[in-house]
């Protein structure tokens, strides 16, 4: 046997079945990351099909879109994509025709901020529960108003129109996004709702949004469409949504039939992935949540899968977390921006299984200015990487933080410079 065959994935090269029917031909599940790429009404434009062609010629089993907003009135980002109504399909059928190449599923992920939506981009939110956010980053939220219940009503609706919308355009599966502090993680956490009607208090009823988002959700795409859930493990906040919840509801969606969950973590008020040290952080955690997808493997799970996303970095890393049965699918996002084909490359051997992917260290050459954008310095880069591959260009890891924070105020103004996401309230 040749050295690239003794170096070939086994486990990661192994096709899985969902509950739904559906086959993917591999392990590799690229993971959500935003592009900030839609135009001026929050349709994909063309660099979207240009990026996604990009991947699903890369060799990963499973591609899931950044977030797309279910109400184009309530965004989380800077050039967030909406889908509410199949008046402006094409785009989106030209995005889902490029991910699904190769035999790739191309996923849609689902999303409503709630609070956690800058004021620069909304001055209005809806949230499980009114209140300000206190403390330094306060000034740059919004307070939210409370929903009532025709108003969660008609959010579960627009989550169950925008996946079949997404069916419709030709998209594989949808995920919806119940992670990283946006609104279906609010109404999980006890410290951001304070209902005191069905959807608030115990854990059951903080919940139910979810559980009747998804519900609305199947009803809509049917029994042999892929339906995913993002979930955190924990918020990682004392008296937030805990570790012991979460296996809760996990369990819970098994029992519904989701296809598929992902484990992530934290929320952005306390994120996981937002320091610009790359290799350095990455080094120093190694693989994210993998104590925790051990014991969601532990449940009674009646077939749904388990995707683990958060420090592969290593093609031994990601074998020996099949191998050991931690989860069923290897989750990776920003290694794939700068090398989009690097599934393909792993599989086919080409990869030794020790060698080390490394995030390059990004910085303005400002401390200052590092540690006052940090966590958009991190995103303006990622964003400019995605941008230069939908334009057809190739990634380049030595553009400097100075150069994306300048890319990311061309693209979308003062205002992107404003935090994004909800800091720390401990």
């Amino acid at each position: 046997m040749d050295k690239q065959n003794t170096t070939r994935p086994t486990h990661l090269a192994q096709p899985i079945e969902l509950r739904c029917g559906v086959h993917i031909k591999n392990r590799f599940f690229k993971s959500a990351m935003h592009e900030a790429m839609a135009d001026r009404d929050h349709a994909p434009t063309e660099r979207f099909a240009a990026l996604y062609r990009q991947w699903a010629e890369g060799g990963a089993g499973v591609l899931m879109t950044g977030n797309v907003m279910v109400d184009h009135t309530q965004l989380g980002e800077p050039g967030n994509v909406a889908l509410e109504d199949d008046s402006n399909l094409a785009p989106f059928r030209s995005w889902a025709e490029a991910g699904t190449v190769n035999g790739m599923q191309c996923w849609m992920q689902l999303n409503h901020p709630g609070r956690q939506s800058p004021a620069t981009i909304n001055p209005h939110p809806w949230a499980p529960s009114a209140g300000k956010l206190e403390g330094e980053y306060g000034k740059f939220f919004a307070e939210p108003r409370e929903l009532d219940r025709a108003q969660i009503h008609d959010i579960q609706q627009r989550f169950a129109t925008a996946a079949r919308l997404a069916k419709q355009a030709g998209f594989t599966g949808v995920q919806l996004h119940g992670a990283h502090g946006y609104l279906i993680n609010q109404f999980l956490s006890p410290l951001d709702n304070q209902r005191t009607d069905e959807y608030g208090g115990s854990l059951d009823n903080r919940m139910r949004f979810l559980v009747e988002t998804y519900q609305a959700v199947r009803e809509a795409v049917g029994s042999d469409f892929p339906v995913a859930v993002k979930l955190n493990s924990s918020d990682g906040q004392e008296g937030g949504f805990s570790e012991d919840e979460s296996l809760t509801v996990i369990q819970r969606l098994a029992d519904l039939g989701v296809d598929l969950v992902e484990i992530s973590g934290g929320t952005l008020e306390k994120p996981t992935f937002s320091t610009n040290t790359g290799d350095k952080e990455d080094s120093a955690r190694g693989v994210y949540f993998s104590d925790f997808a051990t014991r969601v493997k532990q449940l009674d799970l009646h077939g749904t899968v388990v995707c683990l996303t958060g420090g592969f970095r290593t093609p031994a890393d990601m074998e020996d977390a099949l191998e050991q049965g931690i989860t069923d699918m290897i989750g990776i996002a920003r290694p794939l921006v700068l090398q989009p084909d690097m599934p393909q490359h792993i599989l086919d051997g080409d990869i030794e299984p020790t060698n080390r992917f490394k995030l390059p260290w990004i910085t303005t050459g400002v401390k200052s200015l590092d540690k006052a954008f940090n966590g958009v310095l991190v995103i303006s880069w990622f964003e400019l990487q995605m941008n230069r591959i939908g334009t057809g260009k190739n990634p380049d890891p030595n553009i400097g933080g100075m150069r994306a924070l300048l890319f990311a105020l061309k693209q979308h103004g003062p205002a992107v410079l404003s935090p994004r996401r909800r800091k720390n309230r401990n």
